[in-house]
């Protein structure tokens, strides 16, 4: 082939773009990425790992401080050195960030050009590369799109990087605020909120709770919360007109139960979600159908245009990047003419990495019910087994929702200790579309954790052994 001609041109190297060119490659296909950025995208860069890595900094000083608890006297007080959880955070993302250049450049040999990627035809991308200005246009048989998304501000309340920031502002952030609001209780609020609260921060966070997940894990985070000092403002919707921001901070000024609440602190961390990033990528002009801020894809993760795909969260089918990995392969797979299976995403796990742990898969009580099943519930707390209390983790439960009639798994819902990891299991069950049953029967080695799925199991029919 001709230079810049490929069988497929991905626009955009964040997880689903590189895990579609390296299965590209793997298949024998001409593939090259257009990039403006770093390759890795949101995820490794102002998301996933420079989070985990705050959290794990947090986790560790959390342990310090307890350390006499388990036997381990420590003489002073432990005092968090900000400056170095920083730095951490920072050589973690180099790491990966390094190795994810020698899978492109040595191992698979993906051509990156960097630069921003529009659509001329649904078989060019014209590419205004960084260095210089100067156009490109690449030729190819199949474009994907990956263009991801962008933190989602507060109408009229511009963020700064300083006093008004967001998620991409808080992993670089060089200063640990003594005070920030954090709006927005979903997965990326609660995470923060967890983050600095356990820094030393006094922390308010506005808005419902992790909304998104069964409201028996909403509760239970929310009351978690509380008992840990994080001052929570529940139902609380505020608007531009709620705030007042100045160089030398944030006031909010709300209803909270009928009573005017005023919180002032140094930072506004805003949290609000995420919105797709489709503009400028030449999706009119190529007839690419969207409908509420997203492309609209099938289940093969085909665009209305012929031979245009999109993965990931510009589809908006679920924002995660691991979902977004198996997006960017079912595509390659259907472009060289596999028959890959569709993604169900009831099956595709969410996981909330605050203190404590969250870990969803399928659907919750109030969804299951609201679409018409008779379900089965089973409960099971953290507090009798016996590793959670070892660990000195034995807050939250799994809850476990079951079809009344076939004893299918429908969902299942941690809050506790290593719940990120445990999930996993529930996805294969799910996956497998195993019963409550088979749940029961499958051995889990004590002493662990995962004995709270098999116990929460048994429970479903009353027959929990350990509580």
């Amino acid at each position: 082939m001709a230079q810049n001609e490929f069988d497929v041109v991905i626009l955009g190297a964040g997880t689903g773009g590189y895990y579609a060119a390296f299965r590209a490659k793997q298949l024998g296909l001409n593939v090259a990425v257009v990039e403006k950025d770093k390759v890795g995208g949101v995820c490794l860069h102002r998301g996933c790992i420079p989070t985990k890595a705050f959290l794990k900094s947090a986790s560790v000083f959390d342990t310090v401080k307890r350390a006499s608890e388990f036997g381990v006297d420590i003489e002073g007080e432990a005092t968090f050195n900000y400056d170095t959880a920083l730095k951490r955070s920072l050589a973690v993302v180099n790491k990966q960030y390094t190795g994810l250049q020698f899978l492109f450049d040595k191992k698979n040999k993906v051509p990156v050009f960097k630069g921003e990627g529009k659509l001329i035809s649904k078989n060019q991308v014209e590419v205004t590369l960084n260095e210089g200005g100067e156009k490109q246009v690449l030729t190819a048989k199949q474009i994907i799109i990956n263009t991801g998304s962008r933190p989602r501000a507060i109408d009229g309340v511009p963020t700064d990087g300083k006093i008004v920031i967001d998620s991409d502002h808080a992993v670089v952030l060089e200063k640990l605020p003594k005070r920030i609001i954090v709006r927005g209780g979903g997965a990326t609020g609660v995470e923060w909120a967890s983050v600095y609260h356990r820094y030393g921060s006094e922390v308010t966070l506005v808005g419902n709770v992790v909304p998104q997940e069964d409201p028996d894990i909403s509760k239970e985070l929310t009351k978690q919360f509380k008992r840990q000092k994080i001052n929570v403002l529940e139902g609380v919707r505020p608007t531009a007109d709620n705030w007042e921001v100045s160089d030398k901070g944030v006031k909010l000024t709300v209803d909270v139960k009928g009573k005017q609440t005023v919180v002032e602190a140094d930072v506004l961390l805003v949290a609000t979600g995420r919105q797709a990033n489709i503009e400028g990528i030449g999706l009119e002009e190529v007839g690419v159908k969207t409908e509420g801020g997203f492309v609209v894809v099938d289940d093969m993760m085909r665009t209305n245009v012929e031979g245009v795909y999109a993965i990931g969260d510009v589809n908006g089918l679920q924002m995660l990047a691991h979902t977004a990995g198996h997006h960017g392969i079912i595509a390659v797979e259907h472009i060289a003419g596999h028959n890959p299976f569709p993604l169900d995403h009831l099956n595709s796990p969410s996981c909330t990495y605050c203190h404590p742990e969250i870990g969803s898969v399928g659907l919750s009580e109030k969804k299951a019910k609201d679409l018409g099943y008779e379900v089965m519930v089973g409960k099971f707390p953290m507090m009798p087994n016996g590793k959670a209390v070892i660990e000195g983790e034995a807050e939250g439960f799994t809850k476990i929702v079951v079809d009344a009639d076939t004893h299918d798994v429908l969902g299942v819902h941690i809050i506790g200790p290593h719940a990120t990891e445990l999930i996993a299991e529930a996805g294969l069950a799910r996956f497998l579309n195993a019963s409550a049953e088979e749940l029961t029967m499958t051995i889990h080695p004590h002493p662990t954790v995962s004995e709270v799925i098999g116990q929460a199991a048994m429970d479903v029919f009353g027959q929990a052994i350990d509580f």
